[in-house]
């Protein structure tokens, strides 16, 4: 369950960063707001704080120049820590505070890489999830297309409140 919650991570990070405009990486949303490229750091490090609980020692990445780096980075730490749980040396730490704590807190930040697509003009379309094309096994950049788009979805159409 916790490699499929890593491969719903990255595929959810990428619907939320697949084809987006190139001024989205740098987008200002407030004072104090991370930017999308600071958010995906953020991630990979969360993750990587992760793989420390397999391998020990500290790990605090430093920001990378280019945002595509940045992404690249977070998948190649999401495989590294995916391949870390399949092998099933244990943790020092339990499964369920694994899920509790970086997993839960990496989900968190995608969500917010979504919500700072919306603000910057260029949302993404919703989907059902539950027929989401996830993969435990593909925790890299390439993911599916959405499964299951809302049909008729226009970003120019109000929504009902």
């Amino acid at each position: 369950m916790l490699r499929h919650l890593l491969g719903a991570i990255a595929y959810r990070a990428q619907k939320a960063l697949r084809d987006a405009p190139d001024a989205y990486a740098d987008f200002h949303a407030g004072m104090n707001v991370r930017t999308p490229h600071e958010l995906v750091r953020h991630i990979t490090g969360v993750l990587g704080y992760a793989r420390t609980l397999f391998v020990g020692g500290v790990w605090r990445p430093r920001m990378l120049d280019t945002f595509g780096e940045e992404v690249a980075r977070l998948h190649e730490v999401m495989e590294d820590l995916g391949h870390l749980i399949e092998t099933g040396e244990p943790p020092t730490i339990r499964p369920e505070q694994l899920l509790q704590g970086p997993l839960s807190d990496a989900m968190t930040h995608v969500g917010q890489l979504a919500m700072l697509r919306r603000l910057a003009g260029a949302p993404v379309a919703p989907e059902n999830f539950v027929f989401a094309k996830v993969d435990a096994n593909n925790l890299g950049r390439h993911q599916p297309p959405p499964a299951s788009p809302d049909p008729g979805w226009d970003p120019e159409k109000p929504t009902d409140r």
